[in-house]
């Protein structure tokens, strides 16, 4: 499997799999007493022929910040919203899938923020039951839009 390039907010790059760092952080912030828990997301922007991808894993310090790791990668393909939406999704549940068994032995509680909304008069509505079933069904916890923070809002920002 080819290594994803990952990255801190201030920039800094990750030089070890995300898998490693993680494990590390883990270790760490257990140390430090710190209960964590982790919502991944991601989302999309159209530029030009291009479409650009960020993938979040935010963690939350229980009533002590947080930080996050990104993930951006640019892809030349068109998509219709709905397989786009549903290729956000599948991006989530792949590094959800990577990590969850760390997650678990850490127990440190996770969800798949989807960047859909659930108001039926948006676009991005038509892929909400595929998703939900999606994540659902690969036994993660599932947020979607006003609640998915972590795709609609922290994955957001890097794609605009």
């Amino acid at each position: 499997m080819e290594q994803q390039q990952w990255r801190r907010l201030d920039g800094r790059r990750i030089r070890q799999p995300i898998e490693a760092e993680v494990r590390q952080m883990l270790i760490t912030e257990k140390e430090n007493g710190h209960a964590l828990r982790v919502c991944i997301g991601t989302d999309s922007q159209r530029k030009g022929s291009e479409i650009e991808f960020a993938t979040v894993i935010v963690f939350i310090r229980k009533g002590k910040g947080g930080f996050m790791y990104i993930h951006n990668e640019m892809v030349q393909r068109k998509m219709a919203i709905k397989e786009r939406m549903l290729e956000e999704v599948a991006r989530s549940i792949d590094i959800a899938f990577r990590l969850c068994d760390l997650f678990i032995a850490f127990n440190v509680d996770m969800e798949v923020h989807a960047d859909i909304n659930t108001n039926p008069n948006f676009k991005s509505n038509d892929a909400l039951k595929e998703a939900m079933g999606y994540i659902m069904g690969m036994g993660f916890g599932f947020k979607a839009k006003p609640y998915a923070f972590a795709s609609s809002s922290c994955a957001n920002k890097i794609v605009q």
